[in-house]
Order: C-alpha cells, then structure tokens, then sequence
C-alpha cells in the first residue's frame, strides 16, 4: 500500500515531472544537430549502461533468466520501441509542446484498451474523459490541416506513440514475471537500443559527430538525466506514490513542455494549444484523479 509522501518524496517527484517536462523542448532542439533515429541509439543505450551500473551497484539483479526472455521480447516493443519511435518523430513533425500533449493521451488510451481488450468496465468518468480527449486531439488535427505549415502526420505519430505505451502499460500490469521492475526496465531498454541502432543505420545517415556546445549538453541530458536520473527516482517513488500524486505528474508534464518550450526552442504557444491541454488535463482528471488508472511506466516515457 502506497505511504503518505515525505517531503524528499515530493521533491523527488517534482524533479521526476520537471525532468519528463523539460524533455519534450530539449528533444525537439536535439533534432536540429541529429537525426531521430541516432539520437533515441545513442541517448538510450548510454542510459541503459548508467541505468545497469547503477543498480549492480545497489545490488539489485539483473540476471534475466532464460524462462523471462519471451516476455522481455513481448513487452520492449511497446513500451520501448514504438513509444519512442513515433514520439521523437511526432516531436520531429510538430512543435514539441504540442507532441506532449498529445502523448499524454496514453492514460485514456491505456483505459479504452483495457476494455476492448479485457472486458474493463467503462465508467461514465471514462467516458467524458474520452470525449475531452477526442476533442483535444481533433482542435490540433484541425489546426495542422489548416496551416500552410502544417504536419497532420504528425498528430498521427504521436497518437501511434500513446497507443503503443498504453499497450505496453498494459502488458507490464498483467504480467507475471520473476524480474525486478529494474531488471525488467533495462532488459528491455537493451533490447530497445539494438533495435534503435539498427533502425539508424538502415534509414539514417553516420552523424558528422561535429556537434555544437548546447547539443552536446542536450545529449547529456538525454542520456544521463532523462534516462538515467529520472529512472532512478522514479523507481525510489514508485512503492510510495499515491494514485493522486502520480495523477498530478502527468497532468503537469504538458504544461511544462509548452512553457518551458518557448524559453528552450523559441515555440511561442498559441491560445489553441492551451485549449487542447485545459481539455487533456481535465480528461486526465476525470479518469484519473478516482478512478485510480495509474501507469506503472511513465518514467520510460520521457
């Protein structure tokens, strides 16, 4: 049973939400030095290989037993690979808070799954969550068609994104495993990387590795704070966390992706993406904040 959060807890936990914040801007930037591809390659194999040695030195096992290998290799793609794949190129195609709006839509997908997949009831509360959603994410859809500029595929990417986490989640809750949650996250992180370096060498060009200051703060960032720093604190959380403090984590991670964008990548917010996120936050709300539909995985996300 989840404890009353300390003060170090909720400081951690803001961390945890500035960090997956801030995330969405700093991706967006990185993509002006590198390519997509290369820098989900490099970013998360460095953090599974600080995210390894952290954890042998707490002494937690890794061992991934042969009997567990099937369920790493059915789990990864979901929460690693498709996630991350059409969310860096939703990120690639829109204005970065904009892609964290829409990402976050992976509760009401995660809920709606649930019930098509397995038989879960469907609330009146889920219900007006879903229609909030829809609403939000029809606004941008319009908005990209209706600008010259526009880059409805985008929208399409980022929704992929949020169905793949959602079926990940999913996965994670019923399954029935011997790992750690630690284990478990670096397992299939390895497995995500491999497949990410692979996908880059098909598709991608070699970087030139000539990289300016900023961006190479910016991989730092992604590597050891995004997905090592954050990992490590989402997992000091993770038994202690009430469903309403993790609620409240996800709620606030768009709203500071698009404030924390305009300072990061010059993204002035328009009066249409604040509607969408008032609606993506009340629709979180709804569903989240009673009816205890929490994602076990949300520090993989970012």
């Amino acid at each position: 049973m989840p404890t009353a959060l300390s003060r170090a807890h909720w400081i951690a936990l803001a961390a945890v939400t500035l960090i997956w914040g801030l995330n969405w801007p700093i991706m967006k930037f990185s993509l002006r030095e590198l390519s997509p591809l290369y820098f989900r390659a490099m970013t998360m194999s460095g953090g599974t290989l600080l995210l390894a040695a952290y954890f042998a030195w707490r002494g937690t096992t890794l061992r991934l037993p042969r009997s567990e290998m099937t369920l790493v290799l059915r789990l990864a793609p979901p929460n690693m690979i498709v996630w991350h794949l059409f969310s860096i190129l939703g990120v690639q195609a829109l204005a970065s808070g904009r892609a964290a709006i829409l990402g976050f839509t992976m509760p009401i997908w995660t809920v709606l799954l649930g019930a098509l997949l397995y038989g879960t009831r469907l609330t009146r509360r889920v219900l007006l969550g879903t229609v909030l959603a829809a609403l939000a994410i029809g606004l941008l859809i319009g908005n990209e068609f209706s600008t010259l500029a526009g880059r409805p595929l985008g929208v399409a990417w980022m929704q992929i994104a949020a169905i793949g986490w959602a079926l990940g989640t999913i996965g994670i809750q019923r399954a029935q495993t011997t790992l750690s949650t630690e284990a478990l996250t670096v397992w299939m992180m390895v497995l995500g990387s491999l497949v990410f370096w692979l996908l880059a060498a098909c598709f991608e060009p070699w970087p030139s590795w000539r990289f300016s200051g900023p961006m190479w703060i910016a991989l730092a960032w992604g590597t050891a704070i995004n997905y090592g720093v954050a990992q490590i604190l989402w997992f000091g959380l993770a038994r202690a966390l009430p469903a309403t403090a993790s609620a409240f984590s996800i709620m606030t991670v768009p709203l500071i992706g698009i404030f924390s964008a305009a300072l990061i990548v010059g993204e002035v917010p328009h009066a249409l993406d604040l509607v969408a996120s008032v609606c993506i936050i009340a629709a979180l709300a709804v569903v989240l904040l009673r009816g205890r539909v929490v994602a076990k995985t949300e520090a993989q996300a970012r």
